[in-house]
């Protein structure tokens, strides 16, 4: 469950077992794996504990298998549910940005 948060104020999550409920990590030991090797960002901010609280809109890098992934904190899970559920609780940057670049690409090449 959430809790409240301290001098930031608002509800917060641990975030392994946020990375853990929207099923970005297997489970919550790989997780926090995840921020014990640095291959996490909040906000910009390189995360080394899996402690760290994580609010609705924060932005958050990852990098697994070779791959960056950057998602928006748009709710907490209560619980780890079906992957609809937990889909509903980020939205995906890192398609947006992808997609935004191969508009540009695609605008530069019409014009030559």
């Amino acid at each position: 469950m959430a809790d409240a948060g301290g001098a930031g104020g608002g509800i917060s999550m641990r975030l392994d077992r946020f990375l853990w409920f929207v099923r970005l990590a297997k489970t919550r030991s790989a997780a926090q794996a995840l921020a014990a090797h640095s291959r996490l960002r909040l906000d910009g901010r390189p995360i080394d504990r899996a402690h760290a609280q994580v609010r609705i809109g924060n932005v958050l890098t990852l990098l697994y298998n070779d791959r960056v992934r950057v998602i928006r904190v748009a709710a907490l899970p209560a619980r780890r549910g079906p992957a609809p559920e937990a889909r509903a609780c980020y939205d995906e940057l890192t398609a947006a940005a992808g997609e935004a670049g191969h508009e540009n690409v695609s605008q530069q090449a019409a014009s030559d």
